[in-house]
């Protein structure tokens, strides 16, 4: 892999990691229109391990957050005063709802691998998931309106839900912010829960890749453009984060659909007329 393709990814992915518009499936496309092999476990690798810059951005920009979850957890445990604090059952909630993804991640790796990673699927998960988040933004609480306090059931029902995003094109931001909405939590709420369950997942994700890769890394797409890719979706990932915080604030999530709806347009056509394969 070329430097200027590891830094174009690289944007990609700082872009599309925490937009609503699914990372993996724009990374797939990137990939096929460089004439990667997208189905190369060594380009399968890439597109996870780069990932770790965007979840790095995620640190970085929560850190105090963290930090007080952290603390407050730890203090929990010990101090049984200490756990009525909303801090307390946010650690919780993060804790809960990260498990689905770590196990049905590990049962679905193979498939997610493989065949899901063709461009029809995309396609199809663009469209589908599209009117997932239009019926999500109908259910949700009207502006102004508070939406109610985040449990470890409705955690560990976005956690579930998290897992659909395991299909390039669906969205993992889109899953857990629409999950959300449905169980009727407001926007803002319901996107900072997605911020701090893509932490575990992602962190994960990378260092599994990161673990049992790293000869194909080395044999295929090189180190050197995946640590470039990374640096470079760390720095565009950051700038996504505080401009997707502000988005949410004051427009539903529904801004996106236009464009994923374009999006599968184009690629069907594209697949349709040969300019690009599906793999």
């Amino acid at each position: 892999m070329n430097l200027w393709e590891a830094v174009l990814l690289g944007i990609v992915e700082g872009v599309t990691e925490f937009l609503p518009i699914s990372s993996t499936g724009h990374l797939t496309i990137a990939e096929e229109l460089l004439g990667l092999p997208v189905d190369d476990p060594g380009v399968t690798a890439f597109t996870a391990l780069i990932q770790v810059g965007a979840i790095a951005a995620v640190l970085v920009y929560f850190r105090t957050d963290i930090r007080t979850l952290a603390v407050a957890w730890c203090r929990g445990l010990v101090v049984p005063g200490e756990r009525h604090r909303p801090e307390y059952r946010m650690a919780w909630c993060v804790i809960a709802g990260s498990v689905p993804i770590g196990v049905v991640g590990l049962l679905a790796k193979d498939l997610v691998a493989g065949p899901l990673r063709s461009l029809w699927v995309v396609a199809v998960a663009l469209v589908a998931w599209s009117f997932v988040m239009v019926l999500a933004e109908r259910s949700s609480p009207r502006r102004g309106q508070a939406g109610r306090d985040l449990t470890v059931r409705d955690a560990v029902v976005i956690g579930i839900v998290q897992c659909v995003a395991l299909v390039p094109g669906v969205s993992r931001s889109g899953a857990t912010i629409s999950a959300g909405l449905f169980l009727g939590l407001d926007r803002v709420t319901a996107t900072r829960v997605s911020f701090f369950l893509s932490i575990p997942a992602l962190v994960a994700a990378g260092a599994y890749e990161g673990l049992i890769t790293a000869s194909q890394i080395s044999t295929t797409v090189g180190w050197w453009p995946t640590v470039v890719a990374t640096a470079v979706s760390f720095v565009v990932a950051y700038v996504s984060i505080a401009w997707l915080l502000r988005l949410v604030a004051g427009h539903p999530i529904t801004v996106f659909v236009p464009y994923r709806l374009g999006l599968a347009a184009v690629l069907v056509g594209g697949l349709l007329t040969g300019l690009v394969s599906a793999t």
